[in-house]
């Protein structure tokens, strides 16, 4: 676990209690802070409880719903059996920031997932004067009582988890000490700190920088920016204004890396080289040909793209090329991204559940023939032309979620579509369609939450539906 002693004697808020927001829990209060936590779900706040093992805690009455800020009296969280007690002055208190005063504490974490431009924590905290901030804010103030590191933030609409994985795999490969975290794997501060030389790895979505403030990246990459969590800004300049944060934090020193297939990117490259950093710079054009017949699991223009980034991020730390190789030959792929599950019923199933807007969709339509594409959930946008290239590999698709309506519609004019709504239903209908040697295609060019907690939950929903069909 990550600690600091910046955070000995402060109180903090941390709304959410998912990964991040345990782990923030967790870290601020072994370095000694008082915590006012809360989440929505009961079940989440049970569960912060009993994991902390420190101090004490107040749960705020309300009867489990808003909390009223009035405390019970300490409840300790420490059994006898449990072994040596905990260290005096590390508390928790279950309450809700909203009715908390606020005045006085050093920050609110909030969760990626809470909408700030629309939740009332926002003016709450700055009535109060205190920031709205993220783990990755949390980790970098850490930084500086950390061993001596690099970090590495990958951001970008599409093709970030790719690279950020394949970046891990290429240091680690070489033997460098290296932690992936951020948007991607478990959180950056419940891992163990990093010997002196690591790297850090971090996938950084747009809400993330959002939330951070201080964040020196020794090596900043944007692979791209499409339109994307549009519900989240006051338009597409903001959000692409938010991926362009990544690099205004940076000394004017460090690496970044862009990618320039699209006009938001190329400008802030623009941006970049014309305020003085055209020497750190460096530019990943479109359409570059490369040999990618040694990497089985970076196959398609997409993944060139990836890949480019990944060998410009590993050069800025003086990689070899021969490690960089190595790396790129031995890299296994994402789970969730076009994922290979097998032949089951003479079918091949690819779960490519990650895809979440019609972008990152897009690859996986042209990499395959004889398609059955489910697709749907929380539609992003209202449209799917960047999915139109793969139209023509399609046999049938079948739409699900609160977009099922919507993509069977825009659908219908150019290929055969089922409005099935459900996972479960699209497996079942998709078996009775498709001939052998077909594919049926999770893509879903959509978010998860209107039935699954997020797209790892509908990921695996979808696997044990086909390994169910044995």
């Amino acid at each position: 676990m990550i600690t600091s002693t910046t955070w000995s004697g402060k109180r903090y808020a941390v709304l959410g209690l998912a990964r991040s927001g345990q782990a923030s829990v967790a870290a601020l209060l072994a370095s000694g802070a008082e915590v006012v936590a809360w989440d929505n779900s009961e079940e989440r706040r049970d569960q912060i409880l009993p994991g902390t093992g420190r101090g004490t805690a107040r749960e705020a009455s309300g009867g489990g719903g808003a909390a009223s800020g009035a405390a019970l009296p300490h409840t300790p969280l420490h059994q006898p059996a449990a072994g040596p007690p905990p260290r005096a002055g590390e508390e928790l208190t279950l309450a809700d920031p909203l009715e908390t005063d606020l005045n006085g504490f050093a920050g609110v974490i909030v969760s990626p997932g809470v909408p700030i431009n629309r939740h009332p924590i926002a003016a709450h905290a700055a009535a109060a004067g205190v920031p709205l901030i993220g783990d990755i804010e949390l980790f970098a103030q850490a930084r500086a009582e950390l061993p001596a590191h690099k970090v590495i933030g990958i951001t970008g609409t599409n093709g970030k988890s790719t690279t950020t994985a394949l970046i891990h795999h290429i240091l680690a490969s070489a033997g460098i000490p290296a932690r992936m975290g951020g948007n991607i794997g478990l959180p950056i501060l419940g891992q163990e700190p990093l010997p002196e030389g690591g790297v850090y790895v971090l996938e950084l979505s747009s809400y993330q920088i959002d939330l951070t403030q201080s964040l020196d990246c020794d090596v900043a990459v944007l692979t791209n920016i499409t339109p994307d969590h549009l519900d989240r800004y006051d338009g597409f300049d903001a959000y692409a204004a938010s991926k362009a944060r990544l690099f205004a934090m940076q000394s004017p020193d460090h690496a970044a890396i862009i990618g320039i297939g699209d006009i938001p990117s190329a400008n802030i490259a623009r941006e970049l080289a014309t305020s003085g950093r055209s020497e750190a710079l460096t530019k990943i054009a479109p359409g570059v040909c490369m040999d990618q017949s040694r990497w089985p699991a970076l196959q398609g223009p997409h993944n060139a793209q990836n890949a480019l980034a990944a060998i410009a991020a590993c050069e800025a730390l003086g990689l070899s090329n021969e490690a960089i190789d190595a790396g790129l030959a031995s890299f296994p792929g994402l789970p969730h991204r076009m994922e290979r599950l097998g032949v089951h019923k003479g079918l091949l199933w690819v779960n490519d559940s990650k895809a979440t807007n019609p972008t990152s969709t897009a690859p996986a339509l042209q990499a395959f023939g004889r398609i059955h594409w489910i697709l749907g959930g929380q539609a992003k946008t209202d449209d799917l032309e960047a999915c139109r290239p793969g139209f023509a590999n399609v046999v049938q698709a079948y739409t699900i979620g609160e977009a099922a309506e919507l993509f069977e519609t825009l659908l219908r004019p150019e290929i055969p579509v089922a409005r099935v709504d459900t996972l479960d239903a699209a497996v079942q209908a998709a078996l009775t369609v498709a001939q052998p040697g077909d594919t049926v295609l999770l893509s879903p060019a959509c978010a998860s939450f209107d039935q699954f907690r997020d797209f790892e939950a509908r990921s695996d929903a979808f696997r044990a539906l086909v390994e169910g069909l044995e």
